[in-house]
């Protein structure tokens, strides 16, 4: 997959450089991954599939420092889906899962996120009871009743509500109240559900609601112990790649022979680390975030699989200052 994307790749990260030399933007230049954390140009070049879900996870960590929450559900809302995944530690639940990418069984990393039918421009029908999956997307702004289009979406039944100021709401105000009391508990009970399926056990947990299309939900749900709608959510996803770290992450295996456990825990973390500061990285603000071991009883020498996932803030030199 890596190879079939070489060519895309290096035309999309050399048209990124050449922007940038147009605008005379000299600040440095790196790609999000979709795991939180920043890539080399050159890098993303190579490995072009490390990028596949790099939006979702940029909201889902923007979300985290827009609410100041490290471990929360976040439900991201767009104009035709809403992408819902768990932080833990301020990064998004990984995939345990092989996943399915243009009809590629792939077992590479990717977030853990569901994406539902869902958005502000899904369209409602049966008097509220059936919202999208289809949406009217980008032409939200023509086809959508309050904007003085025809048909009926899930924004023209939040303003029909009185719940927002959006376009004209006299377009709306034919809407039977049923309808919109129908469409609003449908909605709250679509992104209930989904959070329901991606918790990993009963208790209830802070849900954080962000992209453009969080306006949609206004009630508590019962899978949340409490709704985070944080000031400027309908810009996570640009914040998340603002924050963003860089890593560095082992992933091998080792052999427990003669050797304890914490030394050769020791021996992943430390490279990890070691990563993690040569992409770039601040030695002093480099943590490890995630420790998983697999052991391996078809190999010899007591194998285990082991994965360090180490990640820091970008270190970057400071700007000269100019000659009075």
């Amino acid at each position: 997959m890596n190879a079939s994307l070489a060519e895309l790749a290096g035309r999309v990260v050399a048209s990124f450089e050449k922007a940038l030399r147009e605008m005379k933007i000299s600040a440095p230049f790196f790609i999000s991954q979709n795991d939180g954390t920043l890539m080399q140009p050159d890098f993303v070049a190579r490995f072009p599939v490390l990028t596949f879900a790099s939006g979702p996870t940029n909201s889902m960590r923007g979300a985290a420092r827009l609410a100041g929450l490290a471990d929360a559900m976040v439900v991201d809302i767009g104009g035709t889906t809403s992408d819902v995944g768990m932080l833990m530690q301020g990064f998004p639940r990984e995939s345990a899962v092989s996943v399915d990418i243009g009809g590629v069984r792939t077992n590479f990393r990717m977030p853990d996120v569901l994406a539902i039918g869902l958005g502000g421009g899904s369209l409602v029908r049966d008097d509220g009871a059936r919202i999208g999956p289809d949406s009217v997307g980008y032409q939200l702004t023509e086809k959508a009743r309050v904007f003085g289009g025809d048909t009926l979406t899930t924004t023209d039944i939040i303003v029909a509500a009185g719940l927002e100021e959006i376009g004209d709401s006299a377009r709306v105000a034919d809407v039977p109240a049923s309808v919109v009391k129908t469409a609003l508990a449908r909605m709250e009970t679509m992104v209930d559900e989904a959070v329901d399926r991606m918790k990993t056990s009963a208790e209830p947990l802070p849900v954080v609601l962000v992209g453009g299309g969080a306006i949609l939900i206004r009630d508590r749900i019962p899978s949340a112990s409490q709704l985070v709608r944080p000031e400027n959510a309908s810009v996570a996803n640009a914040i998340g790649a603002a924050i963003a770290q860089v890593g560095g992450e082992v992933d091998r295996v080792f052999s427990m022979e003669g050797q304890s456990r914490e030394a050769v825990l020791n021996m992943a973390k430390s490279e990890a680390m070691d990563r993690a500061r040569e992409a770039g990285a601040r030695p002093e603000t480099i943590k490890v975030i995630d420790i998983e071991e697999v052991p391996l009883a078809y190999l010899p020498g007591s194998a285990t699989r082991i994965r360090v996932k180490a990640v820091g803030d970008l270190a970057i030199a400071p700007a000269p200052v100019p000659a009075a």
